[in-house]
């Protein structure tokens, strides 16, 4: 039972660690897969939101430029007018708190600047971001190249902190300025991070999920193989009653057959011989008569109850069966068999001395004695067929009878599972060497076959025969 429930355990280990595995090889893929995702998705998420900023910048300084157009296309290239007019222009249009246009000329000296009025009338071209990027610089190049956009960290008007910010700039060729605006996108990054950071709660929420299926898919393995458990060691504790009952059955059968046997046959036998015995004494004391016959009469009777004990101990184990091996002991069967009920018996043997192990040899000389006896008492045939062989190396004993048959258990006509003591018998005593038992019957006669598997049949060296 240790062993059994070692291997159950092994079964339930084979059952559950790879579906451990396979679970967190899922989970490990998925979530690595999942940040992949994520990070894919924010970095969309950032392209798309800056280039909304960019089209948005573009549309601020369209308008910026639409404002100014009517006085800058009408004057000089030294019209000091016409730019004081625009730079006032500039310098009131904002939008939102954060939104304002800037104007440097392409040397860097600042002329607009309405967030940061301190910075107007000073050079500018060396000045750099926190990241040590020159922006004005880029920003003038950007602008004399056709307009473009450039990235880079500044103050944020509404906060004080030094922020991300995406500018644009175009040239005013005319009069050698660079104008521009610019958003901050630190919301940009936010936005970026909040969505990365509901993406990786949904990772996390998933995998628990997983986890959870999981952990229940073990406990119902578990519980469903402990269930098993309980119904296979019912099941064992049903067929072992079963088992011994049938034992108990077979043991009280095989008593009674021996009793029948000694009463019937010996014990009568020795009453005639203590008959015979008294009266040849009473001869002899009385001095009537010869009492030779009385003695032999005596003695022939002792010479049966010495063939009915043979019989019987033949019966029970034959001596032919360990002595020649199992075909002569069959020939034998068969001989006494035809002998005492009159029945023609045809046999064909193989010899398999010292191939077939003895339980294997025991096996079918019960099959075959347990069919003699069936015939005998149920077929009314007058005539057997027997055949030992080994085709492909499978040993196969055949007993067929030309009697009046029957209906099989289980078959389509007799529904009924329960077998006689005898066809148990010799279907239990196969399925202890894996082997098969196969019956046809009709109202022509009935054939019993009985199959041992290929490796029992071995030459005395080990080798398959």
């Amino acid at each position: 039972m240790i062993n059994r429930m070692n291997l159950r355990q092994k079964i339930l280990l084979l059952a559950t660690v790879p579906l451990i595995l396979a679970v967190s090889a899922i989970t490990l893929l998925g979530s690595y897969q999942a940040r992949t995702l994520s990070n894919e998705v924010t970095s969309s998420f950032e392209r798309n939101m800056l280039n909304a900023k960019k089209s948005e910048l573009v549309n601020y300084l369209s308008l910026a430029t639409t404002s100014i157009r009517h006085i800058y296309q009408n004057a000089d290239a030294d019209d000091e007018v016409a730019k004081a007019r625009v730079r006032t222009i500039l310098t009131a249009l904002t939008y939102g708190p954060d939104g304002y246009f800037f104007v440097y000329d392409f040397k860097g000296n600042s002329l607009v600047h309405p967030r940061q009025p301190h910075r107007v009338g000073k050079n500018w071209w060396e000045l750099r971001d926190p990241e040590g990027n020159p922006v004005i610089q880029h920003l003038i190049v950007e602008a004399r190249n056709g307009g473009g956009f450039h990235r880079y960290l500044w103050e944020k008007p509404s906060s004080g902190e030094i922020v991300s910010k995406i500018g644009y700039a175009i040239a005013l060729d005319k009069w050698q300025w660079m104008l521009g605006t610019g958003l901050y996108i630190d919301s940009v990054k936010a936005q970026g991070e909040a969505v990365e950071d509901e993406i990786a709660e949904r990772i996390q929420q998933t995998s628990l999920i997983i986890l959870v299926i999981t952990f229940s898919s073990i406990v119902i393995i578990f519980t469903t193989g402990i269930a098993i458990n309980l119904h296979e060691r019912h099941l064992t504790d049903v067929k072992l009653k079963q088992l011994t009952h049938r034992i108990i059955e077979t043991q009280e059968e095989e008593r009674g057959r021996v009793a029948r046997e000694l009463h019937d046959g010996i014990s009568q036998v020795l009453v005639a011989v203590k008959y015979a015995l008294e009266l040849a004494l009473k001869k002899a004391r009385l001095k009537d008569g010869d009492a030779t016959a009385s003695i032999q009469k005596g003695v022939d009777s002792l010479d049966t109850a010495i063939h009915e004990v043979r019989r019987i101990s033949r019966d029970l184990r034959p001596s032919a069966l360990d002595d020649l091996g199992l075909s002569p002991a069959l020939q034998s069967l068969a001989t006494e068999f035809s002998d005492r009920t009159g029945i023609e018996v045809d046999i064909e043997t193989t010899a398999f001395q010292k191939l077939l192990p003895t339980d294997a040899k025991t096996t079918l000389f019960r099959v075959a004695q347990e069919a003699l006896t069936n015939i005998e008492r149920h077929a009314d045939a007058d005539n057997v067929k027997i055949r030992l062989t080994a085709p492909r190396g499978r040993v196969t004993l055949m007993i067929a009878d030309n009697g009046k048959g029957f209906i099989p258990p289980g078959s389509i006509h007799n529904r009924s599972q329960v077998q006689g003591i005898g066809l148990r018998n010799m279907q239990e005593r196969l399925e202890q060497h894996k082997g098969e038992f196969h019956i046809t019957s009709d109202t022509s006669g009935t054939t019993i076959k009985a199959c041992l598997p290929k490796h029992l049949l071995r030459t005395s060296s080990g080798e398959m025969a």
